[in-house]
């Protein structure tokens, strides 16, 4: 048997290990600097977000099941690397509708985000400047047009919009966007009603949230949300130009359950940049999409928040490329969790992705740096996964690099 031979420890040996580190004088800082995966940063935002707001960003529609098989599709996904490759130095600068971007993703269109917290679009914004990543402002975000470009003119500003009932105000802010500098217009075409998000039913949720006794509770442990909410500046969504409407008056004129391609065919007319249209979950209208003008089509069931057991942006995505990849940019949204997950999508076949809820948890985790944090965490992931797979570019990933595995098999329909 080993006698293991002892001695004394002397401090110059001690010395090398006993390196403390003074902790930030930053609470948000020391916050930020704790999550190492979206997964902290979801933890830290359920911790400071009231639940109200906190639910509306996390859940989706009736039992969730679209957004639980869209996040399963990418666990699923078997990696295939090679090695011996110099892997030195990795390039994730990707080509999307007409410029370059710093990261194969960018931030997808949210509504109501300064419910999230109080810097809202202003701290997504910037921090996509930062990153030199594309950001899309949503119709019903709580911040102006003119003030996010404003607010970080060097950015990359892409407009999301419905295609509602009112069409003189459509075309209003189109005109707003093009002269704001916004170089793409995303049109959201899943919504011709709302989903059922049983989650803000059971919440009460309103917006703006309303003091009530149970929220009254919910912010006696999260002071600095309410804090925010009620010394800023009232809510104001993007659409909303008098700044006087209800929420109810002003969602009433949002969705049209009547709209068609036609109406999408009016809209190409209307807009001379980049026409993307957002919320495609069949190869059938993938294919109408661009017959009808659009210069690219974003692959998503919105985040699972629409219609429950909604195709499977991931497993629908190949099928869209062999058929349309061709005719234009394909992004995929729904389900991202990591940068592997990004890193799986560009390798089977989208040209570029979207995060929502990754980086309102960052949001909510600690403003505009939880949002640069996020960033920082999913490029790291691809980075990693790249060097991982033996690939240097992000235009070197195809379908040789994943295996896409699942359990949800689709049977025949007799």
């Amino acid at each position: 048997m080993v006698s293991l031979q002892r001695q004394t420890p002397k401090f110059k040996d001690l010395a090398p290990l006993l390196k403390f580190r003074l902790p930030s004088v930053d609470a948000t800082s020391r916050r930020l600097s704790q999550a190492h995966t979206i997964a902290d940063l979801r933890l830290i935002a359920k911790r400071r977000t009231p639940t109200g707001p906190f639910d509306y960003t996390d859940g989706a529609a009736d039992q969730e099941i679209s957004l639980e098989r869209s996040r399963r599709a990418f666990r699923d996904v078997e990696f295939r690397p090679g090695v011996l490759r110099d892997v030195t130095t990795v390039d994730m600068t990707t080509p999307v509708l007409g410029k370059e971007s710093a990261l194969p993703f960018g931030l997808a269109p949210t509504g109501f985000t300064r419910m999230m917290h109080s810097e809202g679009e202003r701290a997504v914004v910037s921090a996509a400047a930062r990153a030199g990543i594309p950001y899309a402002l949503s119709t019903v975000g709580t911040t102006s047009i003119e003030d996010v470009a404003a607010t970080a003119p060097t950015a990359r500003r892409w407009f999301q919009l419905y295609l509602w009932k009112n069409r003189d105000l459509s075309l209003e802010l189109v005109r707003n966007a093009r002269d704001a500098g916004y170089d793409t217009l995303m049109i959201t075409v899943d919504v011709p009603t709302t989903g059922n998000r049983v989650r803000d039913l059971r919440n009460g949720m309103t917006i703006p949230p309303q003091l009530t006794l149970k929220t009254l509770l919910d912010a006696s442990y999260r002071p600095e949300w309410w804090i925010n909410f009620l010394t800023t500046e009232p809510y104001r969504f993007a659409f909303d130009r008098s700044g006087e409407g209800t929420l109810s008056d002003l969602v009433a004129t949002l969705y049209d359950s009547s709209v068609t391609f036609e109406d999408l065919q009016w809209m190409r007319e209307a807009w001379d940049g980049n026409l993307v249209v957002k919320g495609i979950q069949t190869v059938g209208d993938a294919e109408r999409a661009f017959d009808y003008g659009a210069d690219g089509i974003v692959v998503s069931n919105h985040g699972g928040r629409q219609l429950d057991r909604a195709p499977v942006p991931l497993h629908l995505l190949p099928q869209i490329v062999d058929r349309v990849g061709s005719r234009g940019t394909i992004i995929l949204d729904t389900g991202i969790t990591s940068g592997a997950d990004i890193v799986a999508a560009l390798a089977l076949g989208a040209d570029f992705t979207l995060i929502g809820r990754a980086y309102l948890y960052g949001l909510m985790a600690g403003g505009e740096s939880g949002v640069s944090r996020c960033i920082q965490i999913l490029s790291a992931e691809i980075e990693r996964t790249m060097k991982l797979l033996g690939v240097t570019s992000v235009g070197e990933l195809n379908r040789d690099h994943v295996r896409a595995m699942t359990s949800c098999i689709p049977l025949p329909v007799t």
